[in-house]
């Protein structure tokens, strides 16, 4: 595998890393959003991550052993989805957006949830980033091997 694959792979890692920390940045700067144009609380939106098919046949080693191994060439983002989990009810008949019960919808967000996700996220990023550093480096010792 090529330091070029090896930098195609991370970087394709580094946009879904970085889309996956923009959702749960939304996340949590709509934990108390309770009305939106769609009408009802903000729903917690997480990505959904696909292999990215390779073109030319590079196989990469997966959790279904090297000879059930598909070709993959990074990361993909498939889809963001809402969460489809009922939200929060609180009771507060001072709300604006109280119901007639005095209840509240708030949004299904949990903010330990979307710290947990968003350290997660970054870990990735940062490990992505190191490969890349990684790839770049060999790369400039194979360059100064052949001036030898």
């Amino acid at each position: 595998m090529s330091a070029l694959s090896v930098m195609r792979i991370a970087g394709s890692g580094l946009t879904a890393q970085r889309l996956r920390m923009d959702v749960t940045a939304s996340n949590i700067a709509n934990a108390e959003a309770t009305r939106t144009a769609d009408g009802g609380p903000y729903k917690r939106e997480s990505v959904v991550f696909t292999p990215r098919p390779a073109a030319g046949g590079l196989r990469l080693l997966s959790t279904a052993g090297a000879g059930g191994a598909a070709p993959t060439q990074g990361v993909q983002v498939q889809a963001i989805v809402q969460d489809q989990s009922p939200p929060r009810e609180v009771l507060d008949p001072s709300h604006p957006d109280a119901d007639a019960d005095g209840y509240v919808a708030f949004p299904n967000v949990d903010l330990v949830t979307e710290m947990t996700d968003m350290m997660s996220a970054s870990r990735a990023y940062e490990a992505n980033v190191t490969m890349i550093n990684v790839a770049k480096n060999m790369a400039q010792r194979a360059l100064d091997i052949g001036r030898l």
